[in-house]
């Protein structure tokens, strides 16, 4: 297992993707950046708008390359870059945390009109979904929590030791490569990855209680060698109210994101759950 994929995600099949080609895009002036969106899917569809949040290290194409394109066949998907990552511009003086990103989500949904939103996170970006959970609930009605870690222990443990000496040189050459075709300021990988690398290093513990306290419907899915234990990811499904967990079978982190074939039906039946129907979480089998 290669505990730097938490980090940034690598995988041959992404040399091989599809490019992601998006109906919309545009630049949100939210929180002091200029925050890079994408829209996908159809105008009219009658969905509730699903949000992607890529994993750390990642641009929208290396984490939903694959599975972007399938979602959209059907609903309107809303992809963003968070500061620093892609084509959004960094602010220098400002480091990446959770709480700020989920903010920054927050404040793009507001500024596209879209008073609440389906999250899909990946990763960090799933961390970043339960945050804007927490810290904007009115703003999220489903989240699905795809490889996403809560609590430390939750990790595999070479992943704390790997990072404590992450160095650029280490990160996928893949992943060098999709930030400098569309960052800005391609001179600032150097610098998106140490800031990616110390908010992983600076890393707390979701209290289990505002993780209790998310109403949402959830689906938590893990791979079963994923850098984040299957057991972490039972536990928070146990957490939260309305939660059911999948685990995939010989899937780890690296090409959890690329198994389409798995991760399409069990999406599109959750997200189109009757939440009329208590909590909107269909049962297993229905």
């Amino acid at each position: 297992m290669r505990p730097l994929l938490l980090l940034a995600v690598a995988t041959a099949a992404m040399l091989s993707m599809t490019p992601v080609h998006a109906a919309e895009t545009g630049y949100a002036p939210v929180n002091g950046l200029q925050l890079y969106y994408e829209i996908h899917g159809p105008a009219k569809a009658t969905t509730t708008p699903l949000v992607l949040l890529h994993g750390g290290g990642d641009t929208i194409e290396t984490s939903f390359g694959a599975l972007l394109p399938v979602l959209a066949r059907t609903r309107r998907v809303i992809a963003l870059e968070q500061q620093g990552y892609g084509h959004t511009a960094d602010v220098p003086d400002r480091p990446f945390t959770f709480e700020q990103s989920a903010d920054d989500t927050a404040a793009l949904l507001a500024h596209l009109g879209i008073a609440r939103a389906d999250l899909l996170g990946f990763s960090n970006g799933g961390t970043i979904a339960l945050q804007v959970a927490i810290r904007h609930p009115q703003c999220v009605r489903k989240l699905v929590l795809v490889s996403t870690l809560t609590f430390r222990h939750g990790a595999d443990p070479a992943l704390w030791e790997w990072m404590k000496n992450a160095r650029l040189e280490n990160m996928p050459v893949e992943l060098q490569d999709a930030y400098r075709k569309v960052a800005p300021q391609p001179e600032n990988l150097r610098l998106m990855h140490d800031k990616a690398a110390q908010r992983m290093r600076d890393f707390r513990d979701i209290p289990s209680d505002a993780l209790r306290a998310i109403t949402a419907p959830a689906l938590v899915i893990v791979g079963d060698t994923d850098v984040i234990r299957p057991e972490h990811a039972l536990e928070l499904a146990r957490l939260l109210p309305h939660a059911q967990l999948a685990v995939l079978p010989a899937t780890d982190h690296m090409a959890i994101m690329h198994r389409t074939e798995l991760l399409e039906p069990m999406l599109t039946r959750f997200l189109n759950a009757d939440l009329s129907r208590g909590t909107g979480v269909p049962p297993v089998g229905k």
